[in-house]
């Protein structure tokens, strides 16, 4: 191995005669180092996007939910309510019900989610973060938090006075119904604020207290949708969640963060494993120069190659000269590459010289993923390359 690596970096860098092989291997180290640059600032950014993207849904969703298996609802005892929080990694949890309902305000209607939740809500999530406008709940009280999109469609103002926000959900139950004022439950409620997370989440949700939504919907005191909990950092998911289902005998869905959003993440990760594709398909394609270039190397150094072969060499090891040669030259552009596009990343994501729009930077992610990643795709293609061009080196050229 030391002979043939020897030379491969005398070879490499000696140059040579042929100021055309030169130009057209200084291309393919050229095209190795933007190539990897790019590939990492797209692999930095998109990261900075998903984050971006995410921390709508960090900010609304928790750590774990709880929902029934079958039905819709849960009962909750004291004793495995005092279970739950004495859990090893459970930092808070919350008792919620979630229903469908129809608003009604100034003579318009929307459906949409009504959310009863406790005086733990706010420590599970973060979503007092999100209120843009008003005040969260206070506990026992008729106050409700509304989404943006909900207040926009109700042309709907904080603290009205004159006009009535009113909620009306079916009448549980069977047999017929006598008349439309039977068959609703109505309850009067007092918008206190106004939430901004996404398009989608501004039109779902309107938050008001359990006992409120529990009332409405003729639940029980201890009857539930289901609970969410906040887990501390170092916390083992896994051995919470088999706690949970022996606490609840296995009658209980248990989804984390990403479950919740299966469909955003499973967007996220085909669309980064596409930037992924695309740019190591133009590396792919800058190679080609890197093998030509190398296949010129070895026809200008046959009579080279024809001596040593007849001071003993194997041809293996010939082959090896310009296998190491490719592959150093791959080497090189990738850390040159990947560390400008380090230092790229680092600088827009401390002072944001490209701006999304006057008050927000281009989001932007260091990652150690993204480094090995680039390496990991460099030195496969490099090496796949070097391995095509010093295939070339047969006896039927040595002869």
């Amino acid at each position: 191995m030391k002979f043939p690596l020897y030379i491969a970096k005398r070879y490499l860098f000696s140059g040579s005669k042929n100021t055309a092989i030169n130009i057209i291997t200084f291309i393919a180290s050229a095209g190795i180092i933007v190539g990897t640059m790019a590939l990492f600032v797209v692999l930095s950014v998109f990261s900075g996007l998903r984050d971006f993207s995410l921390s709508f849904a960090n900010d609304f969703d928790p750590d774990l939910k709880a929902v029934a298996k079958i039905g819709k609802t849960i009962l909750i005892t004291s004793e495995q309510e005092n279970e739950i929080s004495q859990l090893e990694g459970v930092a808070n949890f919350s008792k919620i019900i979630e229903e469908r309902a129809l608003f009604t305000f100034n003579g318009k209607d929307q459906l949409a989610n009504i959310k009863g939740v406790d005086q733990n809500f706010p420590l599970v999530n973060q979503v007092e973060k999100t209120i843009f406008q008003g005040q969260w709940i206070e506990e026992n009280t008729e106050q409700v938090v509304v989404g943006h999109g909900i207040s926009q469609k109700l042309s709907m103002g904080l603290f009205d006075l004159v006009n009535v926000f009113e909620t009306f959900v079916p009448k549980p139950g069977k047999g017929t119904i006598d008349s439309p004022e039977g068959a609703f439950n109505r309850s009067v409620l007092v918008p206190v604020g106004f939430y901004f997370i996404n398009e989608e989440l501004n039109q779902k949700y309107v938050f008001a207290n359990l006992n409120i939504v529990q009332e409405l919907l003729d639940y029980k005191s201890n009857q539930i949708s289901g609970f969410e909990l906040k887990l501390e950092p170092k916390a083992d998911e896994s051995e919470i969640v088999e706690s949970l289902e022996k606490i609840f005998q296995n009658n209980i869905i248990i989804k984390n963060r990403a479950q919740l959003n299966e469909s955003l993440y499973k967007m996220l990760n085909t669309e980064n494993l596409v930037l992924y594709l695309i740019f190591s398909l133009v590396i792919a394609v800058t190679l080609f120069t890197l093998i030509g270039a190398l296949i010129m190397i070895i026809i200008e150094k046959k009579s080279n190659l024809k001596t040593m072969y007849s001071l003993g060499s194997d041809l293996s090891d010939l082959r090896k000269i310009f296998l190491y040669q490719g592959f150093l030259i791959c080497l090189i552009g990738g850390i040159i590459g990947l560390f400008l596009g380090i230092v790229l990343t680092l600088l827009q994501q401390k002072f944001g010289f490209i701006m999304i729009n006057t008050s927000m930077a281009y989001p932007v992610r260091f990652s150690i993923f993204n480094i090995v990643i680039v390496i990991s795709t460099i030195a496969l293609l490099g090496f796949l390359a070097s391995w095509i061009a010093s295939s070339r080196v047969n006896k039927a050229l040595l002869e």
